[in-house]
């Protein structure tokens, strides 16, 4: 069943291209970002667009785009693929989304760097095109594969520059002699755990590979950072605690944390890692995971949303590696996505709320992430 609905998906992707909608190219239009500064008003918003995602789009005119974060998981998708089956179109579907990406990179900054195709609205207003350090990171480790993966040195070389983006163009808070945070993008001073470790991971990883002490240390002491602020229970809050506001502790952000962390590990390992990734494992299987069905929050199970579906399979079969029992968990995780959230189209649902689902496929939101978990699925399957 996992296999017929990562072909199932792939063909839907390879029948209407990379462009599609996005969660968050509505929001960008200047009357719905006023709604955005409120949590309530943010909330009702959000329930009106979920409801009417098409009709809403086309009163705007909002258009179909490519989203550079969507690229980088389908080539990472693909090379998964490319690495279990060893046929040729999943390599030139790779590399065609590896191109793209070396075409569309954001200009003006220190290194290769990508952001999201539209404005949007946080805490502060981040226009168009902005830099993330977790798009660019996701895009940088697709290059490092790659490189593994098609022995080609252009790719570490990109994602090298990713890395002198990171250190020159972001903002850096030191919080004291041992740890730093970087910044979401370089137009905030956010302290975001999840964007934090996407950077440490990317440093570190090219670090070893370079023997670049100078990235690796940058590199630990952001980890520092994060793991300085874990929760006693194994958790994390979206938000650092000198934040006004820490945000919620969701399903989708503990996973880029779990596994960003034990991707440091794996290179330094350093045992403070593995039990801050064994206490945080505990916590999200415990308590974002309602059965096989994965949480909205901690305390919070609707909507069931596609992208913390994605995620929980991703991370579930990357730490199968030091708790095998979670690779069981990612498969019945996979299927009951397949069996609720698949169209018989091949595309994955948006959300599914206890009385409605959304049914819209935004492309990077779900039919990237979910390729990619599901590709980390078969994969790690096939090797045993």
């Amino acid at each position: 069943m996992i296999k017929k609905g990562l072909a199932l998906l792939d063909s839907w992707v390879d029948r209407n291209g990379y462009e599609g909608y996005d969660p968050y190219d509505i929001l960008s239009i200047k009357v719905f970002r006023i709604f955005q500064k409120n949590r309530y008003t943010t909330f009702g918003l959000k329930m009106l667009l979920d409801i009417f995602p098409f009709g809403f789009r086309r009163l705007f005119r909002i258009q179909k785009g490519i989203n550079p974060k969507a690229m980088a998981l389908f080539a990472n998708s693909y090379l998964n693929l490319y690495g279990v089956f060893r046929d040729e179109k999943y390599k030139d579907k790779a590399v065609f989304c590896l191109n793209w990406l070396i075409e569309n990179p954001s200009k003006g900054y220190s290194g290769y760097c990508w952001g999201y195709p539209f404005d949007w609205q946080s805490r502060v207003f981040i226009p168009k095109g902005t830099p993330s350090c977790v798009v660019t990171s996701i895009a940088a480790h697709a290059f490092l594969d790659a490189y593994e993966i098609l022995s080609d040195e252009k790719y570490l070389e990109i994602a090298k520059s990713c890395c002198e983006f990171i250190l020159r163009d972001l903002n850096i808070d030191e919080v004291d002699g041992n740890r730093i945070c970087f910044s979401y993008t370089p137009v905030d001073n956010f302290h975001v755990h999840n964007a934090n470790l996407f950077c440490a991971s990317i440093l570190y990883r090219i670090g070893d590979i370079k023997g670049d002490e100078i990235y690796k240390r940058m590199a630990k002491k952001a980890v520092n950072y994060t793991i300085s602020e874990q929760n006693e229970d194994g958790s994390w809050y979206y938000f650092g605690y000198s934040e006004t506001v820490r945000g919620a502790i969701d399903n989708y952000h503990t996973g880029f944390i779990l596994r960003n962390l034990f991707r440091v590990y794996k290179i330094t390992k350093e045992e403070e890692l593995m039990r801050c990734v064994y206490k945080g494992l505990g916590f999200y299987i415990e308590n974002l995971f309602e059965d096989q069905i994965p949480k909205f929050h901690h305390n919070i199970t609707y909507p069931i949303d596609i992208h913390a579906c994605a995620e929980s399979i991703l991370c579930l079969s990357i730490l199968s590696e030091i708790y095998p029992k979670a690779m069981e968990m990612a498969e019945n995780v996979a299927v009951w996505t397949i069996e609720n959230m698949q169209s018989t189209d091949g595309y994955f649902y948006y959300r599914k709320y206890r009385l409605y689902t959304s049914k819209i496929p935004y492309m990077r939101w779900g039919q990237a992430w979910m390729l990619y978990a599901l590709s980390e699925l078969v994969k790690r399957r096939e090797e045993g």
